[in-house]
């Protein structure tokens, strides 16, 4: 007998009322309420700095903190707030406009999930055999259908609520952080950083409280078919990426295009500041910022929780846990989400309350330690929720047979998923800060040219997909080897465990920047700006880890998705050699291409409109480039929003109708091969690309910075090197903002919509193979 086999025998004694069903039922909401007071306290925070008038925004004040050497004046403080207002003003009518469109394809998609679903049976009322538990009835096919249905507008509403909130903290803050910048960087990295919190927790609270209160509610009538009632429950993860994607590929297009515009026409050509007020372009880029980096990534975080959380509940319903109805061992994903916030909240303290920023060159290894002190705290909550939660032994689903497995099995499912995205986080920051080689190697090609900069970026992010593929590899295999596809589900969530803590380091990043915006148009001084830079270029570092980590948790949450829809479809072993498997593989394959193909192009379409306007206001404006007029910002975000309205919904459309078109035609097996051909694809082209454009962003930064010797025989600004950075940088701005991160909502997606819609494509599929 192993040390861990007397281990989990000690445990087992140990459980004996240790986790009842009650206390069960008291802890989950329990910890979402906590996560939900603590935001709110971090808002509390954030807004005491000092605010007085009114501004349609809703907010009570011109935002004017006394400085402590006198810095700016009290004319320069008014203009920040106002800036702050149009930024804001801005993304929610853009933010609202969205959601018009999208409230459309909620109410049609959920009809075609009931219609799709409701005909498996011919929309019959009358109870069914269970598909696992033989001999016994589950509720009709028709309340599937309605119960699916609900939980897709469940989760879509939810998407859209993370998103949103966490704009308006991110606009509300962004202002408040550049004032406190006067005082120093410390106060202003609190100010940012706390910010960022409250998006990650209210986040994190939210959606595992809607999922909870959803289980409860459906439960009153599925009773003892939990087979019927976690499957229901797999539509909340496809209402949550849905949404995710348009908000994504909308936000994405929309900030690029505004990016890449202002960039091109003011850095390259009129070699003016970013920022600088003077450029037609600057706004809309801020407004992008908050629309594409904050509620885009809001939304596909959500999602990625959400479908993990689905895919563990789904597989554990039709195992022993499920079948003979043990409620805390069932809710062991849910109790895991519970204790990772607690987890962060501690965490959290370690940034704002615990140790103090004295010095720009802290920044980054605060932001590091916090995922460091996260992913060791996670490990000790793991364990506990392992042996206390878990039966000693309990058998798993395992693709039509039953495989044995241990509750410290679990455990190092979880802890492994958990320190992968760690090793996936620290690789992503080495490819993308300018304080390594990898980067610095980037900026010195520029001393030859755009041509070279190009070259070596698009190597950098080749190489970087090769350790984050090495870290899935051997979380798939480890956690598949101890517990099956569940394993997989549960690894997804041990590196989704921390969410609150990486969406604050990430939501960090794009309020930072907009404060560094705030800064510039409004006049502040140069040694404000030099405070609001660095914190920005330890931003752009922590919004590339923290696409890292959506990346590689969605390559685990796609394969436990995967595993769950070929186990409904009913399907015993995915065949390479088959024909039908193949094609769909291959196809697959192709898919994140043609996505990237569709995505790039709408960004440039949109930055061609957008180039075109701020060179026509350059040239007709009269004393425009002097300081002596104001351009006309509104042109340049009406060009953005329409835009990215209109572009949105092709590569969206390409995203939903695939697994629809497939599994309706073409059959299980053909779908099967689209999902495991899109996954492996789709997984390296999304690092690279993100990396790729990170790397060629923190490569210009390290220009205009000049912080060594190196840097400064580049630069400086305006310098023929700076302009090829600049370059590379417009470049690689779709690349790491709107088709790199929209690729693994991609395979995510289409895995969880082809899973909701399973029974469906098992009656009724393979149209074409049937009449051929």
């Amino acid at each position: 007998m192993t040390g861990l086999d007397v281990l989990s025998q000690v445990a087992s004694h140990l459980q004996m009322g240790m986790l009842s069903e009650g206390l069960t039922q008291v802890l989950i909401p329990a910890a979402a309420l906590v996560g939900i007071a603590f935001a709110l306290l971090q808002w509390y925070l954030v807004s005491k700095v000092n605010v007085s008038g009114d501004f349609s925004n809703g907010y009570s004040g011109k935002l004017i903190e006394e400085e402590e050497d006198g810095i700016d004046s009290l004319e320069v403080s008014i203009k920040c707030a106002e800036i702050q207002n149009a930024i804001s003003v801005g993304a929610t009518s853009f933010l609202f406009t969205q959601y018009k469109y999208l409230s459309v394809f909620m109410g049609v998609f959920a009809a075609i999930i009931f219609f799709f679903l409701g005909s498996v049976k011919g929309f019959s009322t009358k109870s069914e055999p269970c598909t696992y538990s033989q001999g016994k009835l589950c509720k009709p096919a028709l309340a599937n259908a309605a119960f699916s249905t609900l939980a897709f507008l469940l989760g879509a509403l939810t998407s859209v609520l993370s998103g949103f909130l966490g704009m308006k903290i991110a606009t509300y803050a962004n202002a408040r952080t550049t004032l406190e910048a006067r005082k120093g960087v410390g106060k202003a990295f609190i100010t940012a950083f706390r910010s960022g919190a409250v998006m990650g927790f209210l986040l994190a609270a939210n959606g595992l409280l809607v999922l909870y209160i959803s289980i409860i509610l459906f439960k009153i009538y599925y009773g003892d078919d939990w087979e019927g009632l976690y499957e229901s429950i797999t539509g909340y993860g496809l209402g949550g990426s849905s949404m995710a994607l348009f908000g994504r590929v909308g936000g994405g297009i929309y900030t690029k295009a505004a990016d890449v515009g202002a960039d091109l026409v003011g850095k390259v050509e009129r070699n003016i500041p970013e920022d600088d007020p003077r450029n037609p372009a600057v706004i809309a880029d801020n407004v992008g910022d908050n629309v594409g980096d904050i509620a885009g990534m809001g939304s596909d975080l959500f999602g990625s929780y959400a479908e993990a959380s689905c895919a563990a509940l789904f597989v554990a319903s039709i195992s022993s846990i499920g079948i003979s109805h043990d409620y805390t061992a069932m809710s062991y994903p849910l109790i895991i989400s519970s204790v990772g916030i607690v987890v962060c909240l501690i965490t959290t303290l370690f940034a704002t309350d615990l140790s103090e920023i004295r010095d720009v060159s802290q920044i980054e290894p605060s932001l590091k330690r916090q995922l460091v002190v996260s992913t060791i705290l996670m490990t000790v909550g793991i364990a506990m929720v392992s042996f206390f939660a878990l039966p000693s032994e309990f058998t798993l689903f395992n693709f039509g047979t039953e495989k044995a497995v241990k509750n410290w099995h679990l455990f190092f499912c979880v802890t492994i998923g958990l320190w992968a995205g760690l090793v996936i986080g620290y690789t992503t920051e080495y490819y993308t800060s300018n304080a390594y080689s990898p980067v610095q190697d980037v900026a010195d090609s520029c001393r030859t040219g755009a041509a070279t900069n190009v070259i070596f970026g698009l190597a950098l992010g080749y190489k970087s997909v090769i350790v984050p593929i090495f870290a899935i590899a051997v979380a798939i295999y480890v956690s598949f080897s101890l517990a099956a596809m569940y394993g997989i589900a549960v690894a997804a969530l041990g590196m989704l465990s921390t969410i609150a803590t990486g969406l604050a380091i990430d939501a960090y990043g794009p309020i930072s920047d907009n404060a560094g915006g705030i800064a510039e148009m409004a006049g502040m001084s140069h040694k404000i700006r030099e405070r609001t830079d660095a914190l920005d270029a330890a931003g752009n570092t922590t919004a590339a880890i923290g696409k890292g980590f959506a990346i590689g948790s969605a390559a685990l949450v796609s394969l436990a998705l995967f595993g769950a829809f070929v186990s409904r479809a009913g399907i015993n072993t995915v065949d390479v050699l088959t024909p039908k498997v193949f094609v769909g593989l291959i196809v697959g394959a192709m898919l994140p291409y043609w996505f990237s193909a569709m995505t790039m192009k709408s960004v440039g379409s949109a930055a061609l409109k957008m180039v075109e306007e701020v060179r026509r206001q350059f040239n007709t404006i009269p004393g425009l480039m002097e300081g002596r007029a104001k351009p006309d910002y509104a042109n340049c975000v009406k060009i953005s929003t329409d835009a990215s309205l209109r572009e949105m919904i092709p590569p969206g459309a390409l995203v939903m109708l695939t697994p629809l078109i497939t599994g309706t035609l073409f059959g299980v097996e053909t779908l099967a091969g689209v999902l495991a051909g899109s996954l492996v694809s789709g997984v390296q082209v999304a690092i690279s690309a993100s990396n790729t454009g990170g790397a060629w962003d923190n490569a210009k930064k390290y220009i205009e910075a000049g912080a060594s010797e190196h840097a400064k025989s580049l630069g400086p600004k305006g310098s023929d090197a700076h302009k090829a950075a600049v370059i590379g940088d417009t470049i690689g701005d779709p690349l790491k903002d709107t088709s790199g991160p929209s690729l693994n909502i991609l395979i995510k997606l289409m895995a969880v919509e082809s899973l909701v819609f399973a029974p469906f494509f098992a009656a009724h599929g393979g149209l074409l193979f049937k009449f051929l």
